[in-house]
């Protein structure tokens, strides 16, 4: 079972008030960003307990402000690590919604039972999500994640089965 989930990762600090800049790879920025919400730093495999403080957008990056980290001293050593939530934490989804930790590591097959690969990342286009899927010997396949293609998920069994569509891969 996992414990921790990764929601995103300071790249760098903001201005001198403790303020740091976060690249988010949460669906749920608003829930897992907002004030008084506790995470965790992953910093050399020690986790941090932080709260917190303020959020708010600039450009591409979320910036936060942790309670108790006041200046810039305070979170320098925290460039470059991921930001984690505990999992007890996590919203019940709906029907034919994931969490990115249940899809990547699925084996991907067709409807006819060919072997693709596994899942190995998730990409945000907007429209839909992309499932990278790594592929022996050859290059990833990219899957959008809609009706047409993916026709199971079954989290259980850690497997996809997709409708190869012509010109897909």
């Amino acid at each position: 079972m996992i414990d921790y989930l990764k929601v995103g990762k300071i790249v760098n600090t903001h201005a001198l008030q403790g303020e740091v800049r976060v690249v988010s790879n949460s669906d749920f920025k608003e829930e897992r960003f907002k004030v008084g919400a506790e995470l965790f730093i992953d910093h050399n495999g020690e986790l941090i307990p932080v709260k917190v403080k303020t959020h708010r957008t600039n450009k591409n990056f979320d910036l936060l402000k942790f309670v108790d980290l006041h200046h810039i001293n305070d979170v320098e050593k925290y460039k470059g690590c991921e930001l984690l939530v505990d999992a007890i934490h996590l919203s019940e989804l709906e029907d034919e919604e994931f969490y990115y930790h249940e899809i990547i590591g699925c084996q991907v097959k067709t409807a006819d039972g060919v072997m693709l690969g596994v899942i190995d990342d998730i990409l945000q286009t907007g429209a839909n999500d992309v499932w990278v899927v790594k592929r022996k010997g050859e290059k990833d396949a990219l899957i959008p994640y809609i009706a047409d293609v993916v026709k199971e998920v079954d989290i259980e069994e850690k497997t996809v089965t997709i409708e190869l569509l012509e010109g897909l891969i």
